[in-house]
């Protein structure tokens, strides 16, 4: 009886205790849960990604401060041909050199781009136009020497010139192993570069000095609203005189005059009649050049008042 009390208390304490841990085993997890480990992390991550954005922001516009000057240096490097690369250059490319020779100094090169750099773009032009592949690559390498003295006006004209030389270049199709695909490339690139540094103020003050250029063969010729109207009036005089000696030698009779035999006499024909042609080829042609001229001041000066 008395070993029988005893386990029945005993038996009743362990059950106790049992019931006891399995009633205190769930507080558990809630402190488990009030760590809390995922939100901190989270934080952490959100900071790098943040920082790295913000320097990639800061860095961005150090490369276009220097890339004129190294897309300059890679242009040199695009013009490195043999010495007889534009000479073997069929006849149509030939004629697409010229033209890319004369978009690229056309106009008042020397008032846009300044004196140094207008007379290397001219005689750059000169070597296109004569296929000299070695004076162009010379002349090419002192681009990037010239960069860094140049003002926003003359980048911003000198990036416009490129651009226009390159889309000649780029027209030309492939020949070769693709170099003159590579200069068009180049030179578009660095001439967008060069044209978006300028200023609003500078690209202004450029598109009110309206003229046109006119060339015949090696002779470049700018002209504005002023030398227009001044052509016109020099036309129309030139024809007014033209137009008087026609008529004087037309009403001058053939009897008044005395020839030594037959002979002069058919040559002073013939000679009156060339003389006629002439001057009134003159007259009519002047005129024509007079409406002309009017028509492009006109036009000139109207572009000049809307820019």
């Amino acid at each position: 009886m008395d070993s029988l009390g005893l386990v029945q208390p005993l038996h009743k304490l362990s059950s106790t205790i049992f019931f006891s841990r399995q009633r205190r085993s769930p507080r558990v997890i809630p402190f488990s849960s009030s760590l809390k480990p995922l939100p901190s992390k989270r934080v952490n991550l959100s900071k790098p990604s943040t920082l790295t954005f913000a320097l990639a922001e800061s860095d961005s516009p150090k490369p276009l401060e220097t890339s004129s000057k190294t897309l300059l240096l890679q242009l040199s490097k695009c013009f490195d041909l043999p010495s007889d690369y534009f000479q073997q250059l069929p006849s149509d490319l030939r004629l697409d050199l010229n033209d890319a020779a004369f978009d690229l100094s056309n106009g008042p090169i020397i008032d846009e781009c300044g004196q140094e750099l207008g007379e290397t773009l001219l005689n750059l032009s000169r070597a296109w136009e004569q296929a000299d592949t070695s004076t162009s690559r010379t002349l090419v390498k002192i681009l990037p020497e010239l960069e860094s003295s140049l003002t926003d006006g003359a980048k911003s004209a000198f990036g416009r010139r490129l651009i226009s030389a390159g889309r000649r270049f780029r027209g030309m199709g492939q020949y070769g192993q693709g170099e003159l695909q590579k200069i068009a490339k180049a030179m578009i690139t660095t001439g967008e570069v060069l044209s978006a540094n300028a200023s609003p103020a500078s690209v202004g003050n450029e598109s009110k000095s309206n003229t046109r250029m006119f060339k015949f063969g090696e002779l470049q010729v700018a002209v504005s609203p002023e030398k227009a109207y001044a052509g016109a009036a020099i036309a129309f005089v030139f024809g007014i005189l033209s137009w008087q000696i026609s008529q004087g030698i037309q009403s001058t009779p053939e009897s008044s005059l005395q020839y030594a035999n037959d002979n002069a006499l058919l040559l002073a024909k013939s000679l009156r009649g060339t003389l006629l042609a002439t001057f009134y080829a003159s007259a009519v042609l002047s005129g024509f050049t007079t409406a002309g001229l009017l028509l492009l001041a006109k036009q000139l000066s109207s572009e000049k008042d809307s820019s």
